[in-house]
């Protein structure tokens, strides 16, 4: 198995504030097409009406309700950015320092992806899933008439179908039930209790693994490629771009069922009342979801979410590797211990 060799560790106040700045920068640029997959992946197909594309999604949005709805969410995205970025760079990072082999100071590649898997799911446990369920409601809320999402509702919920909907049918015609993402926390909390935040926790974490496993497998197998190739240790902004964008691309294609169903789990709080166990609400709302929408309907979104997350990832990979770049040059946050000789090494 191909063995890479370990990058100095930049501290973590280094990671917090570089991982940070680039969620940050992630999110301004792609939370218009999460809102965009979101809206696709909560619609609901009737026996008429075919739901909508991804393009025209996105226009619906703007011309009912104005370009700021295409940002609906975005607090509670930027309220959790920080620590997500925090907790995913230095967890990869301890838990990459601990799979490292002592002696010849490098790590193989089936290492680099549980270390990946590792700081998924801790990132998901900690920070993505309460973000998510949060962000979802904002997004979900206030969905104009016209919406295929709300025409296929009435018709499930009139032929005796499943009230799994009615929480987005009661927010049509009225204010919305949440003002920001505080507001919103304060109110699923009051109604719903603690636990309704971590709705979904289980495929919020897998989804989370496989991400990122892929993820930093990809990114640091051919990051180090282009080191070697290139015979340099700091790669050029748009080729760091170009390898961010490429292993962004792969998580989506291998979980986009998981990301659909924990879509519809976190909106929907009928079935909170019920007493099924977090697996069993899982299954009922992906066989519902085969049943009455087919298969397909598993990999609802799947082109906004390729279309976010890969350019996310272009976006989060460069903008991090810049920050932490300059941060380490002018000795920002510089480790105890650490030499002063600045590094110009980025992070595998």
């Amino acid at each position: 198995m191909p063995q890479q060799k370990t990058d100095k560790k930049s501290g973590p106040i280094i990671n917090l504030v570089a991982g940070g700045t680039a969620g940050l920068f992630e999110a301004l640029c792609c939370h218009p097409l999460d809102t965009i997959k979101v809206r696709m992946q909560i619609a609901r197909r009737s026996a008429n009406i075919k739901p909508h594309g991804f393009i025209k999604t996105g226009n619906l949005i703007y011309s009912q309700e104005g370009f700021l709805a295409l940002y609906k969410g975005l607090g509670a995205v930027v309220m959790g950015i920080i620590p997500k970025m925090a907790i995913r760079f230095s967890s990869y990072e301890y838990y990459r320092s601990a799979l490292t082999n002592k002696e010849t100071q490098t790590i193989s590649t089936g290492n680099t992806f549980i270390a990946g898997v590792g700081a998924g799911i801790t990132e998901a446990v900690l920070v993505v899933n309460p973000m998510e369920v949060v962000k979802i409601r904002l997004q979900s809320q206030h969905i104009p008439v016209t919406a295929p999402a709300v025409t296929a509702t009435s018709a499930v919920l009139s032929s005796g179908g499943t009230a799994a909907a009615t929480g987005t049918a009661a927010a049509v015609g009225s204010a919305p039930k949440y003002t920001n993402a505080i507001h919103a926390v304060y109110t699923i909390v009051k109604e719903e209790g603690v636990s309704a935040l971590y709705r979904g926790v289980s495929l919020t974490a897998a989804r989370q693994a496989t991400n990122q496993g892929a993820n930093f497998t990809v990114y640091s197998q051919l990051k180090d490629y282009l080191q070697k190739y290139h015979k340099v240790e700091s790669l050029p902004s748009w080729e760091t771009s170009l390898v961010g964008l490429i292993s962004g691309a792969i998580g989506p294609f291998s979980n986009a069922p998981l990301d659909t169903i924990k879509t519809r789990l976190q909106k929907d709080h009928s079935l909170s009342s019920k007493n099924h166990s977090a697996w069993k609400k899982i299954t009922i709302i992906g066989t519902q979801l085969i049943k009455e929408e087919g298969f397909r309907a598993l990999y609802k979104g799947i082109t906004p979410r390729v279309m976010r997350v890969a350019p996310g990832q272009a976006v989060t990979f460069t903008v991090y590797e810049f920050v932490r770049k300059q941060m380490e040059k002018y000795d920002f946050f510089k480790p105890a211990g650490a030499s002063s000789k600045p590094s110009s090494k980025p992070l595998k």
